[in-house]
């Protein structure tokens, strides 16, 4: 006879296995929020992505059909992988020299500055040198650069809503209509709804408290707090979007007929060396600092005040190989240049996603759009409000600012103004993240206490020799 002990061995050892495989998969994918929060939170990035792929579009032809289907490659796997909604946005330093400067860059120069950037990170993470910084960077400085990138969106969301874009040549136009399908009235109602509905964006903010002394109030009470969990589980976004993509069919109901089925071909782009050293200097040296800053560390620093629940941390050397990898893939085929961006964790976060099941679904739409319209889908994206996109910018922009509001101590609060004040006025991070160093060291320098250093340094062998034991 078998031994029994075998048995009950052999009989429970493979669901172990099977279970601890299938805990990795449902870890990622168990909803921490409703699924209609998910889905909405799935849309919180589309204010930056939009406008950058639809003037790279116009003014740089690059493939929207490629673009739309590796990134939603990239949403995939990074939900999948990373088990939060972990963003996938455009390199923006790059997309803004090659629309805003002539002569405009190619798409080859464009792969190039894109190859290039990630390059870096990927040697970056690889090495273990991105963990080391950040490890030592100071959260003060970190948080000036995510106060400045907030802001900066907010500024940017601002003039959508104001005034009128023109996105292929990066500039305002005269300030936009109160009515219309793109007026002010359609921007403020949507900013009017998202506020009614997720408040601050904290759903426990206002909470009610019952009481029985008044049944009236009471009742009342009740009825207003089932009314706010009604609001927060609806995709309010979501909404949003979608009624910004019916304004698009109404603005222009002839599209249907310019819209043509199916994806462009896949092919490999011919890079000289031209277009490296091109896409290096004038695109990859601006990005790469922003890239690390904003791309990685900041990602990492939002993740962890947003997940302060997860069991391990982001790791930094893993977000930078991703943002490497993601590149390498995607930009020898045209694809847009793209890294992981804290302001679209925040926009993602703000509408409610709480897990990688999220970007999950925003790739899986994504995927939808470039296989079935292909580049005819940038018909429909040129005529989406833009006033629109202001108000979901706008939130995001908001959220990653509410980052900094950790800074407790005034010494902290005044490194941070001061490295989110140099990275707005001057137009860089680097430029920030560099005073901001340099203004800690000088803090933290002048809190030495330099006399008592130098009364032990000048005392005589004989002083000291006679200090007692």
């Amino acid at each position: 006879m078998e031994d029994p002990s075998v048995i009950t061995s052999s009989s429970t050892t493979a669901p172990l296995i099977h279970r601890q495989r299938g805990q990795w998969w449902t870890s990622r994918l168990r909803l921490k929020n409703s699924l209609s929060s998910e889905i909405s939170g799935a849309v919180g990035d589309l204010g930056t992505y939009i406008p950058i792929i639809l003037a790279l579009t116009l003014v740089s032809k690059l493939d929207l059909s490629t673009t739309l289907i590796f990134t939603a490659l990239y949403n995939i796997a990074t939900g999948l992988l990373f088990g939060v909604p972990m963003p996938v946005q455009p390199m923006k330093s790059i997309a803004a020299v090659a629309v805003a400067e002539n002569p405009h860059l190619t798409v080859s120069q464009i792969a190039a500055a894109g190859l290039s950037t990630a390059a870096v990170l990927l040697f970056l993470g690889a090495t273990g040198l991105m963990s080391f910084f950040y490890r030592y960077i100071p959260l003060p400085v970190v948080r000036g650069v995510q106060l400045s990138q907030g802001l900066s969106f907010a500024f940017s969301a601002i003039k959508y809503i104001r005034y009128e874009q023109d996105f292929a040549t990066s500039k305002s136009g005269p300030s936009r209509s109160w009515f219309g399908l793109d007026g002010l009235v359609v921007a403020l109602a949507s900013v009017l709804f998202l506020v009614l509905s997720t408040g601050a964006g904290d759903t426990d903010s206002c909470p009610i408290e019952e009481t029985d002394n008044n049944t009236e109030l009471s009742q009342s009470r009740s009825r207003l707090k089932r009314l706010r969990i009604i609001l927060s589980s609806t995709p309010t976004a979501l909404l949003v979007f979608l009624f910004g993509l019916v304004i698009c069919f109404v603005r222009d109901p002839w599209m249907f007929g310019d819209i043509t089925l199916g994806p462009s071909k896949l092919r490999v782009l011919k890079i000289t060396w031209e277009d490296w050293k091109v896409g290096f200097l004038r695109a990859a040296v601006p990005q790469i600092p922003l890239s690390i800053l904003n791309s990685v560390i900041a990602v990492c620093k939002l993740s962890g005040d947003l997940f302060p629940d997860r069991e391990r941390e982001l790791s930094a050397a893993s977000v930078s190989v991703s943002v490497g990898l993601m590149n390498f893939v995607g930009c020898w085929f045209g694809a847009m240049p793209v890294c992981h961006g804290a302001g679209g964790l925040a926009g993602q976060y703000r509408f409610g996603a709480r897990t990688g099941l999220s970007v999950v679904f925003l790739g899986i739409g994504k995927l939808v759009l470039g296989l079935v319209f292909g580049n005819s889908f940038v018909r429909v994206l040129s005529q989406f409000p833009i006033g629109i996109l202001g108000v979901l910018l706008l939130f995001a922009g908001i959220e990653l600012a509410m980052a900094s509001r950790d800074m407790n101590s005034k010494e902290e609060s005044f490194i941070m103004l001061v490295c989110a004040a140099v990275s707005l006025t001057g137009s860089s991070a680097a430029l920030g993240f560099g005073c901001g160093i340099l203004l800690f060291l000088l803090v933290k320098l002048r809190s030495l206490d330099f006399g008592s250093l130098l009364i032990n340094k000048a005392k005589s062998p004989a002083e000291e020799a006679s200090v007692p034991l």
